[in-house]
């Protein structure tokens, strides 16, 4: 068969590699790809904005199944177009991957069908969004509407810094996606992020994580798209995950058939595991990124049937996915400056040997200069993933890979998996 996988960061490089490894992938093509991802097969330069020309490229290649690694792409309507020339497709429609690419969207669906979240406001002017605050306990939590890389929920406890957020974002901080924002409850408790797949009328559980979003150490600084991941995560008990499928996946996925906009992909929800149970963070209508990379190195099943029978509309036919009980820590290597000002073009050497069969570095934002050197050319650059019997384990080896690597133009957290190490401290 062939597979067309969209995307070029470090979600669609995992997903491509595992994905290599499939019986049933004869050709695979991955657009536009990055240096990793050149190995695993061919690439093609198309952005995953292009609908009209990945459209041309999956009938080009006569692709059996076109994978859709990014965000952009599903809310520019690439699963709609390819619907309509008859190619299959694994990736939310348009109108589903609402529940990702609209906070107001998502919350107003929790209201309608009773999935446990935040209580919230959607404001668009600066003025009623200010005032809202007084309706508001600090810490007040503020997102922009729409998609902003990971960069559009801040979280302060001061009232004039709220202030001067809302003034930023509905003053064009993040463009059309900050036209509204979203004021939240602050939900106290442990954050982690459950994954399922779904063929439109069930759904699949598929494995958890949790990330680390702040820039640095301590969880200070900024929000990002994700400094560092691992799964299993110890707060995903059963009790909880249980509680989640019940209470948030198996609704959502009924909720959307029935109101017309059935959802076939995979749905990220990010937890909140409160006293009172789990409570829905957001959802994201793909994969999380650097989470994909954890779960890819854990799963044990062939990919490759489940993303197929998600499209065709026959997961039932599949026996439940399989991953290994071993523990896998992603550490996510940034260019300096990110998330505000990361600086482009620098020389990275080191990351593309042969680390052993428990160590994979997915590239996220990499490219090579007209030498052949592979360099720095994004944010998020390398994700450098490692597996163990446990979390210690699979951090020292990760950490240990990193320091193979030369990257003076780099950072990362050092602290990756801390809530989990604490833990095993206490018990």
């Amino acid at each position: 068969m062939i597979f067309l996988v969209v995307g070029s960061g470090g979600r669609e490089h995992a997903l491509a590699w595992k994905l290599a490894q499939s019986p049933l992938v004869d050709r695979l093509v991955m657009a536009p790809g990055n240096p990793g991802m050149a190995r695993l097969g061919e690439l093609r330069p198309v952005k995953p904005t292009d609908i009209e020309g990945l459209v041309a490229l999956a009938r080009e290649i006569r692709a059996d199944l076109v994978v859709v690694g990014p965000e952009a792409s599903l809310e520019a309507g690439l699963a709609n177009r390819l619907a309509e020339v008859g190619i299959a497709c694994f990736g939310a429609s348009q109108q589903a991957a609402q529940l990702e690419t609209s906070k107001a969207f998502t919350k107003r669906f929790c209201d309608r069908h009773n999935i446990p979240t935040a209580g919230y406001g959607v404001y668009e002017t600066a003025g009623e969004a200010k005032q809202a605050l007084d309706d508001f306990k600090p810490p007040y939590v503020i997102k922009a509407d729409g998609l902003a890389a990971g960069k559009g929920v801040v979280i302060s406890d001061d009232r004039r810094d709220a202030g001067h957020e809302i003034d930023a974002m509905l003053g064009g901080r993040f463009g059309q996606a900050g036209a509204r924002v979203v004021i939240e409850e602050f939900m106290e408790g442990e954050e982690a992020s459950l994954f399922a797949l779904s063929d439109g009328t069930r759904a699949v559980l598929f494995g958890g994580a949790q990330d680390h979003k702040r820039a640095f150490d301590g969880d200070l600084g900024p929000n990002t798209g994700g400094m560092g991941t691992y799964s299993p995560a110890p707060v995903l008990t059963p009790d909880l995950v249980r509680a989640a499928a019940d209470r948030i996946v198996h609704p959502t996925i009924r909720g959307m058939l029935d109101e017309g906009t059935p959802y076939r992909g995979v749905l990220y929800a990010g937890l909140m595991a409160t006293d009172e149970g789990p409570r829905l963070v957001e959802f994201n209508a793909r994969f999380g990124d650097p989470e994909c990379q954890v779960l890819m190195m854990r799963l044990e099943s062939d990919l490759a049937p489940y993303l197929l029978a998600c499209a065709q509309g026959d997961l039932e036919r599949l026996a439940p996915p399989v991953f290994r009980a071993d523990t896998v820590v992603c550490v996510v290597m940034a260019a300096k400056g990110y998330p505000d000002s990361p600086l482009s073009g620098s020389t990275i050497r080191g990351a593309e040997q042969d680390f052993g069969p428990d160590v994979q570095v997915f590239h996220a934002g990499t490219a090579r200069d007209r030498d052949g050197r592979l360099t720095a050319a994004g944010g998020r650059v390398l994700n450098v993933c490692a597996r163990g019997k446990d979390v210690a384990e699979a951090r020292e080896r990760a950490y240990a890979t990193i320091r193979q690597i030369d990257w003076p133009g780099g950072f990362f957290r050092s602290d990756i998996g801390w809530r989990a190490l604490g833990r095993d401290e206490q018990a």
